[in-house]
């Protein structure tokens, strides 16, 4: 059976880039190809902003190499957008003429509102922040928008980005202190206009290539035990550590630097410069990285435009659902374990035992219903599979630290387990935050076992302290004898967090 593909093009100032998309067995669109030339088109516009002919020749060329893939992938649906370098040519329509003539493509050149929303678009729908400051350096241009309780509010596009900041003040490779007090003169003078930025206080959110590659560095500066940057935090004192590290090596240096890609070696001090600068500007300690940008934000609008949903209501439930289509869990199942593990919880804090805030309550839903998610690889190791799926696989909507929460919740075995999962992340939590964890972990393992035969049978769950002695129990609607041997088995990891001998009593 054929599957389903679309393909975006997006033609940046400094890069060209295809992005194949095809159709998962959720329903979702995935990336499956991402090919990327770097043009750096902005360097071919003249002082009149007349494209010459060489840039023409050299996205052209681009193009064809392009056309070569989509053509094998039998694409139907392929979007060729333009950016800043495209835009700002005067000589736009014979750009577009060549390009009509010479391939198969048809380029859509996007306005300034529409590249700022796209960048808004795909951080509202991929990360947890409800309010922020996107910030997209591109090549030519820099867009930055302002969202409050996910809507859009305020944008602006710059005429001006990476590779245009390097031609206008960097002489050589890298900037000297003289440049780099003009650049930043500059950039003052500039984002000072908006008066909406000043001293907003919400998370800087960085889109595109130079933060992306800013935080790499940063990861591999830090030795970070985890894979991927999609909703990597850094804080202020971070970006000005790595601004300073950039400053510090020389050209040959800079191009060997790990994560750090060799085109924009010259490059990536102008763009740090940027994101330094706003964050002082909007006096935040928070910096996050969105992977997802333009295309996406472009993607999600021409894919959702038949519903009129281009912001989903909720990213994490979206995030589940992929989740519970990839690795097929059981959707009644799951809910009857959260719907335990809630109410054990919530009697546990009645006497006093434990003490949820919303954030832990959040954290306890989405954990129940992705308990034992790594039977889906093995049952024998399923602990181990959950673990490792949860903690090494984005998850829009939960920051990386959250992602190791969940992780470690819903792949609890015992304490000792427990301790190993926890030990590269163990200075990112103190000890009251693990025991918590722990302790929901031990709440979570009960509740699985009080459905072991996935036959739904508990209808409520009250709990009496009896001198020192917890007694829950159980009403159900059928035999529970099954669920009962599990509980028995398993409630002893509750006893040891707890320090209290537990009983169960079931009945109809």
């Amino acid at each position: 059976m054929d599957q389903e593909k679309y393909a975006i093009i997006d033609i940046g100032s400094n890069t060209i880039r295809l992005v194949i998309y095809t159709r998962d067995k959720s329903g979702r669109f995935t990336e499956s190809e991402n090919v990327k030339a770097v043009a750096r088109l902005r360097n071919y516009l003249n002082q009149d902003n007349v494209m010459e002919q060489d840039g023409i020749d050299i996205l052209v060329k681009t193009l064809k190499s392009f056309q070569e893939v989509t053509r094998h992938h039998q694409l139907k649906e392929i979007q060729c957008v333009a950016t800043a370098a495209v835009r700002q040519a005067e000589n736009q329509d014979d750009i577009m003429a060549a390009v009509e003539k010479e391939t198969d493509f048809t380029i859509r050149i996007l306005s300034e509102f529409e590249e700022a929303n796209y960048g808004y678009l795909a951080v509202v729908n991929s990360t947890p922040f409800a309010s922020g400051i996107t910030v997209d350096i591109g090549g030519g241009s820099t867009e930055l928008t302002y969202f409050n309780d996910r809507q859009l509010i305020f944008f602006y596009s710059f005429p001006f980005g990476a590779l245009s900041l390097k031609q206008q003040f960097i002489e050589g490779d890298i900037p000297t202190k003289g440049e780099l007090r003009e650049l930043r003169s500059f950039l003052k003078e500039q984002f000072n206009q908006l008066e909406w930025l000043a001293n907003k206080r919400l998370p800087l959110i960085g889109i595109g290539g130079s933060a992306r590659n800013m935080a790499q560095v940063h990861q591999e500066h830090v030795e970070y035990p985890l894979s991927g940057v999609h909703q990597y935090m850094m804080s202020r004192n971070d970006v000005e550590e790595i601004n300073d590290l950039l400053k510090s090596l020389d050209f040959s240096e800079l191009q060997r630097l790990e994560g750090l890609s060799k085109d924009r070696a010259d490059i990536i001090i102008p763009a740090v410069e940027v994101f330094h600068y706003l964050m002082e500007l909007i006096d935040t300690k928070e910096f996050a990285l969105s992977r997802k940008g333009l295309r996406d934000g472009f993607f999600y609008e021409e894919t959702t435009k038949d519903f009129d949903l281009a912001v989903f209501p909720n990213v994490v439930e979206e995030s589940f659902h992929e989740l519970a289509i990839d690795y097929d869990i059981n959707l009644t199942h799951a809910f009857h374990v959260t719907n335990s593990a809630m109410l054990i919880s919530k009697k546990l804090e009645e006497i006093g035992l434990l003490s949820l805030e919303e954030l832990d309550t959040k954290r306890l839903k989405l954990s129940s219903a992705l308990y034992n998610l790594g039977s889906y690889i093995d049952s024998e190791s399923s602990h181990q599979h959950t673990f490792y799926l949860l903690g090494n696989r984005t998850i829009d909507g939960l920051l990386h630290k959250e992602r190791i929460i969940v992780a470690l919740m819903a792949s609890f075995k015992n304490k000792e387990v427990f301790k190993r999962n926890v030990n590269l992340y163990e200075d990112w939590f103190n000890k009251d935050e693990l025991s918590k964890f722990s302790l929901l972990g031990a709440v979570i393992k009960l509740s699985y076992s009080l459905n072991a035969t996935k036959r739904d049978i508990v209808e409520n769950i009250e709990l009496e302290e009896k001198d020192d002695k917890l007694v829950f129990s159980v009403q159900c609607r059928e035999d529970w004898e099954p669920e009962q041997y599990q509980v028995e088995k398993q409630k002893k990891h509750l006893e040891k967090q707890l320090k209290k001998t537990i009983d169960f009593n079931f009945y109809k």
